[in-house]
């Protein structure tokens, strides 16, 4: 570990809570170097949907590269981007009657975020955006203004103009926060004014998981359209199937005028990121938002594969709806063991458990990792220990995670009763 204190910035993260070389990973568990094996409850923070190193995607990647295919092309025409957009529009759009123009941006979640900022401010020719409580949309300059969490904005080191936040659903308990947003819309000494959009995540990930119900989406989206406002769904961490459909607002039939997409799209690990955009508000000028890397023709091979194998038909997304309901009632299991000193949080395979507060959190986490569970934290306190396992897991290793998880949080709870005592 010498080498990574010695050359690699303090900014590194998740290393700091899974202190080992990891080098080996299939499906749903990595094997470090020492030949221990963990079960991955993190997958990649939502970017390994089907798995480490998936046999289809990776077959299809090498015939590629040995094939001397294109590598990179700017946003050049090659048949892989072909691929790509043809599976997309025929296995994506089409069977869901979306009709959206593709913008590939550089390969980040946070570089498609800019961009959606930018088009829908372009489109109107306004400024602010509203963004909610406990929201992540990533740390570039635009996509950390919309972030909520202080942390990640006092990095900036100055002032983030064109946004204003208003309350999740759920943030004031049963009170609807639509309410207080529309409120503050026709209040002219409100000091909203007219936003240009709204950003928001349908299942807050990073946020705390934190899911908006159906009738506060279709209610936000029925203000948007009231005040002329156009609505982006971030569903970069949510999306390609973590909620059960491929889109985590589907089952609600919203329709929004622009939405984020990166992390597991590529379906590989690998960096790719685009913009879906309804066809009128396409008004870019050739390059005004580009990028090198805006053309990973590698990850065009893996994420045309990815949806032609898991979502040519719909048995994918009933196998993640299973597991999501295992899931569910194995959380509520665990908490009712500890009598309501957990709360159960999320939707799909997107699920958790908010602890009192972060350090008990962190302390459950730290145990799992001991006993050869990966799995991460969220939360504005990181009080939410997080399940983002790949949606691939087999069941019987779904069970076992999940069985560690809970002798960690029961032995964890049994030293706050002993120190108490």
């Amino acid at each position: 570990m010498d080498i990574y204190e010695q050359l690699e910035s303090n900014v590194r993260g998740y290393c700091r809570s899974f202190p080992v070389t990891f080098s080996r990973a299939r499906n749903a568990v990595l094997t470090d170097t020492d030949g221990n094996d963990y079960i991955d409850f993190l997958g990649g923070a939502g970017t390994l949907n089907y798995g480490h190193n998936n046999p289809a995607f990776k077959e299809a990647l090498i015939d590629y590269i040995q094939s001397d295919s294109v590598t990179h092309g700017l946003d050049m025409h090659t048949e892989a981007k072909t691929a790509f957009l043809q599976a997309f529009n025929e296995h994506i759009l089409k069977p869901r009657k979306m009709d959206y123009k593709i913008q590939f941006t550089g390969p980040t979640g946070t570089n498609a975020v800019e961009a959606a900022l930018k088009i829908v401010r372009k489109n109107t020719g306004r400024q602010t955006v509203v963004s909610f409580t406990n929201g992540f949309h990533g740390v570039t300059q635009g996509a950390v203004a919309v972030t909520a969490n202080s942390y990640y904005k006092n990095a900036v080191g100055m002032p983030l103009p064109g946004v204003q936040f208003m309350p999740y659903d759920g943030y004031l308990g049963d009170f609807n926060t639509l309410h207080y947003f529309e409120k503050a819309l026709q209040d002219k000494s409100s000091g909203l004014g007219h936003p240009a959009a709204v950003i928001v995540e349908c299942i807050q990930g990073e946020g705390g998981l934190n899911a908006a119900s159906e009738a506060w989406l279709l209610g936000l989206q029925a203000l948007c359209k009231r005040y002329d406002m156009l609505l982006i769904v971030d569903d970069i961490q949510a999306g390609c199937g973590r909620s059960g459909t491929f889109f985590s607002f589907e089952e609600f039939g919203l329709q929004p005028d622009v939405i984020t997409l990166s992390k597991s799209l590529s379906g590989y690990g690998l960096p790719m990121a685009v913009v879906l955009m309804k066809e009128e508000l396409d008004t870019w000028k050739p390059g005004e938002h580009n990028g090198t890397f805006r053309g990973n023709n590698h990850a065009f091979v893996t994420a045309r594969k990815a949806i032609e194998t898991y979502w040519a038909d719909d048995s994918f997304s009933k196998s993640v709806k299973h597991k999501a309901h295992v899931l569910r009632q194995r959380l509520k299991e665990i908490q009712a063991e500890h009598g309501g000193q957990l709360k159960h949080k999320g939707r799909g395979i997107m699920q958790g458990l908010e602890c009192a507060d972060g350090k008990l959190a962190n302390r459950i986490t730290e145990l799992a990792f001991e006993r050869g569970l990966i799995i991460e934290t969220s939360g504005s306190d990181g009080q939410v220990v997080k399940i983002l396992t790949p949606l691939t897991i087999e069941e019987d290793l779904l069970l076992k995670g999940l069985d560690i998880l809970d002798s960690c949080i029961g032995d964890v709870m049994s030293e706050l009763v002993s120190k108490a005592s």
